[in-house]
């Protein structure tokens, strides 16, 4: 577990998360709402090299980051308003992965729609405001986790 005491902290760490995103990197962001998932993703963008500001992508569902604002294509997804997973078929998540890196904020909705070798980060509030971290981390993570 990390604890992260401020919204700052939880971006700090996004961006030595980013530091290690490479092409087909799948990251499965899943917390309450307001749990620090999007503060995250911001860090990994500015990582990628993106300069501008990180919106939570609620209502756009994918929001495509591209190069030359990235080093690294990357979709920021966010799946909080898919009821049925047999929508993801139509967002062509998968096909991202080619060229690019998934960043998946409330995979739970997802269903049984599983990504291999996906690094599962969860995020919870602590009664201080902070935010617990936990993460699965897989074996090709093995060596760029930021922590080992």
């Amino acid at each position: 577990m990390i604890l992260l005491r401020s919204a700052q902290e939880t971006q700090h760490f996004g961006e030595a998360i980013g530091a290690a995103l490479g092409i087909g990197d799948v990251v499965l962001l899943s917390g309450a709402l307001g749990a620090g998932k999007t503060s995250l993703v911001r860090g990994m963008l500015h990582a990628l090299g993106f300069k501008g500001e990180v919106p939570s992508p609620s209502y756009a569902i994918v929001i495509p980051y591209e190069r030359p604002d990235v080093r690294v294509a990357v979709a920021h997804v966010d799946l909080y308003r898919i009821d049925d997973p047999e929508q993801l078929d139509e967002l062509g998540l998968d096909d991202a992965l080619f060229d690019g890196i998934l960043l998946i904020e409330w995979p739970e909705r997802a269903g049984d729609k599983q990504w291999r070798n996906a690094l599962e980060i969860s995020l919870k509030i602590g009664p201080d405001d902070s935010r617990r971290l936990t993460a699965v981390i897989p074996p090709s993570w093995e060596g760029r986790w930021p922590l080992q």
